[in-house]
């Protein structure tokens, strides 16, 4: 079966969802209107009708996927990871819904959305091409990555492989058959997240910052992906622990890409703090009380800094 048929079952089998998608077949019409393309090959001229109708539009479903997809990563790990009360609620529920399993076709839902809308996504490009002799596709697809529309590179599908590690860890083996379709597994000598993916696609993350070349303790995602510890991060922005990375300013740079604007909107890796904690119980345990004695001699600091400001020596 040729893929377009495979994703228009895929879509109309999801339409429960309520999810974005990439407009496949209506992308695909878009390239076939375009009946000069052929003759524009040898003369290497741009087809505008094509740029100025379907880069944008894939553009807009692009961002639209992402959007859906770290908000319904986050809406799962919330409930993964209800404190308190909610929890209390969520167990009283199990009495007449089972919320595990729930939670485990949800994850397997979102793995196969990320796989199925970028396959979708690199296909259609890659006939852009095809149609139009050029490498335009290839570019746009540079300009997605460095936008941070690709799902692929979201730290959410990172999210999603630690919940699934930690899933299995508190449900026992019964849990592992609801992910038969989902292999992910932690590597704690070299600190690495591996996802096996449908479509042979395989993806390895490195779980060590590059500041402190060790696992990535109290992680925090930035816009540009890279993944640090959060007392590392602070320090390359210049900020306090207890201020937190939102307070670093707009021209911070990443460490490792030198990207700037990246501190805005970081993301607190939850569910990868819980799976290393398991997983490095003592060492975690020293990097806490670490972590703690930074802060509070940073509090110190600015509050005597603070006092000498007022007082005047």
């Amino acid at each position: 079966m040729k893929f377009g048929e495979t994703f228009k079952e895929y879509v109309h089998e999801d339409e429960g969802n309520k999810l974005s998608y990439v407009e496949y077949k209506s992308l695909k019409k878009v390239l076939k209107r375009c009946s000069a393309c052929n003759t524009l090959k040898s003369s290497n001229e741009c087809c505008s009708f094509c740029d100025q109708t379907f880069f944008p539009e894939l553009k807009k479903e692009a961002s639209d996927v992402a959007g859906c997809f770290s908000s319904r990563v986050r809406r799962l790990l919330r409930l993964h990871m209800a404190p308190g009360v909610q929890q209390y609620f969520i167990s009283l529920r199990h009495c007449f819904v089972d919320d595990q399993q729930a939670m485990a076709r949800e994850c397997q839902m979102l793995m196969q959305y990320a796989v199925m809308n970028t396959t979708a996504m690199r296909k259609i490009l890659k006939k852009y091409d095809k149609i139009h002799g050029s490498v335009k596709g290839r570019n746009f697809k540079s300009t997605i990555s460095a936008e941070h529309l690709e799902i692929l590179q979201s730290p959410w599908l990172i999210e999603l492989g630690a919940f699934y590690l930690n899933f299995n860890a508190s449900n026992g083996k019964s849990s592992r058959e609801l992910f038969s379709s989902f292999p992910c597994d932690f590597d704690a000598t070299e600190f690495t997240l591996t996802l096996t993916l449908p479509e042979n696609i395989k993806l390895e993350y490195s779980l060590k910052c590059a500041v402190c070349l060790d696992f990535v303790f109290n992680p925090y995602a930035l816009g540009c992906g890279h993944l640090f510890c959060k007392s590392c991060a602070c320090r390359a922005a210049s900020v306090m622990l207890c201020d937190g990375l939102k307070a670093a300013s707009k021209e911070s740079k990443c460490p490792i890409c030198r990207q700037v604007g990246v501190y805005t909107n970081v993301v607190h890796m939850v569910e990868l703090d819980l799976l290393l904690k398991r997983r490095f119980r003592k060492l975690w345990k020293e990097r806490l009380v670490s972590d703690r004695a930074e802060a509070l001699k940073q509090s110190r600091l600015f509050w005597e800094l603070q006092t000498r400001y007022v007082v005047g020596f």
